[in-house]
Parts: C-alpha cells; sequence; structure tokens
C-alpha cells in the first residue's frame, strides 16, 4: 500500500486523516506534518499516526497531499523543492493554486492532482472537484478518487473549472449557514425560542437537502411543491426577489471565484 503524508493536520487535513482510517488505511500508511508540537502529540494520541517534519514526510511517502493554506505553500515548496522524488504523488487542496505552481518549483515530471474539497469533510459528507495537471495519469486520478471518496462524493472536473468549483462548493457551506444563521434569527424575531428555531431550520434544510439528492427533482420543482396560489410561501419569495437576493448570491459567487484566481495569479 502507497504511503501518504498530510502536510498541515488542520481542520481538513485531520478530517482527511480520520476519513483514511475510517477506509481501512492502517495508521503505519499514514504520516502527517504539523507545525504545533502539542497538537501533533495531539493527533498521534488519537489516530496512532506519526508526526513528521517535511522533510521525512518527503523521503517517505508516496502520495503527499498538501492541505496548508495558500498563504503558506511558497516556504512548503522551498523546502520540497530539493527533496521531493519525482514520482511521488502531490495532491494539493490547496484553494486557487493551479497545478502549473507545483510543476513549476518541484521536480520535473512530478504528477499532481488539484482538488478543491469543503468543510464537511469533517462529517465525512465533502464535496470534492480533482483535476489532473500535466503529469498526472488515470491511475493518479483513480488513487486520489479513492482517497477523497472516504470522506464524500467527488466528481472530475477541467482544472479550468476549478475556480468556479472553489466558489461554489468550496465556499458553498459558508452560504448555507449564513442562510440558517439569518433564518434562526427571523424565527427568534417571530418569537420562537432560539433552540426551537434552530431546530426547525436545521432539520428543515437537512430534509430539503435530502429531497434534492434523492428525488433527482429539479429544485424549481420541489419549490413549486411548497408554493401554493395566495399562500404564505409566495408572499415570502416575493420578498426575497424584492430584496434581490437571487442576484446577490450570483454576484456573491462571482466574487468568490474572482478571489480564488487572484490567490492563483499571486504565484505566478
Amino acid at each position: 500500500m502507497a504511503v501518504i503524508a498530510v502536510l498541515g493536520a488542520g481542520k481538513i487535513g485531520e478530517a482527511l486523516l480520520s476519513g483514511l482510517l475510517h477506509g481501512g488505511r492502517k495508521p503505519g500508511e499514514l504520516l502527517f506534518t504539523e507545525r504545533y508540537p502539542e497538537r501533533a502529540e495531539e493527533l498521534t494520541r488519537r489516530y496512532g499516526v506519526r508526526g513528521v517534519d517535511v522533510p521525512e514526510a518527503a523521503k517517505l511517502a508516496d502520495v503527499l497531499i498538501v492541505a496548508v493554506k495558500p498563504q503558506d505553500i511558497e516556504p512548503l515548496l522551498d523546502e520540497l523543492g530539493p527533496l521531493l522524488r519525482p514520482e511521488t504523488l502531490v495532491v494539493s487542496l490547496c484553494a486557487g493554486l493551479p497545478t502549473a505552481l507545483y510543476e513549476r518549483r518541484l521536480a520535473e515530471g512530478t504528477p499532481v492532482v488539484r482538488v478543491m474539497p469543503n468543510t464537511p469533510m469533517v462529517v465525512g459528507a465533502a464535496m470534492s472537484a480533482i483535476s489532473p495537471g500535466r503529469y498526472a495519469t488515470p491511475e493518479h486520478l483513480a488513487l486520489v478518487e479513492e482517497l477523497l471518496a472516504c470522506v464524500g462524493s467527488v466528481v472530475r472536473v477541467p482544472e479550468s473549472q476549478q475556480d468556479a468549483v472553489t466558489a461554489l462548493s468550496g465556499s458553498g457551506p459558508a452560504y448555507f449557514f449564513f442562510l440558517v444563521e439569518a433564518m434562526i434569527d427571523a424565527g427568534i424575531l417571530l418569537g420562537l425560542p432560539r433552540n426551537i428555531a434552530e431546530k426547525l431550520i436545521v432539520q428543515s434544510a437537512v430534509g430539503a437537502a435530502k429531497m434534492l439528492a434523492e428525488t433527482g427533482e429539479h429544485p424549481v420543482t420541489l419549490r413549486e411543491a411548497v408554493t401554493s396560489p395566495a399562500g404564505t410561501t409566495i408572499n415570502a419569495i416575493r420578498e426575497l426577489e424584492n430584496h434581490g437576493v437571487r442576484a446577490a448570491l450570483l454576484a456573491a459567487i462571482e466574487a468568490a471565484r474572482d478571489r480564488s484566481v487572484e490567490l492563483g495569479k499571486a504565484h505566478d
């Protein structure tokens, strides 16, 4: 089995370690790097996986999963550049960073796969989109799909679509959390206790998502099924349209896409 090292054991890195273990990987097949010793010790106690430094990860791993913040990538690549074997598969979970950046900074021929996951990975329900770099083979893509399937769903997209994916599903959970927060506040405004409002909205969100996933119906069809003539729902939707909620959401996602593009250009 391939030795897999996760570089950066934050929330996403830890969630991936946990998912890989639940998916059948043995602790001895996994490594991680973590800058804070106390955090590294905690993760080793929790999962039985060994924490190492970057040079040791580069030496031992067949697959390096880069899960650091985009602003931390330059010093990491400076460290990895002279160490990494060209046959090592590099999997980037960094928003906005193109495969060309890794290919330029690492050994010639290094296979790179770009991934845009999202935070539901921590509950095993991530949506991840993957794209091959110049040297990544179908076998590399299949391996990355297998690894990420342990923590959610996976789709393949051309790398040219990754900035849009980042804006839509990478940032997507935050939009839902924002909407749920507003709806809970509305419930409180209408006189409901916070705990009741929260339970009502969270379960409604779970149920609505399940209907979308399992019925295969278009969102418009499902919305229209709730929207009876002259009823409460159509009055609410009229107000949403009057306040430009649909247009604001489109503009917000475009802004997120533009920022993802900026992150990549910062490393040109």
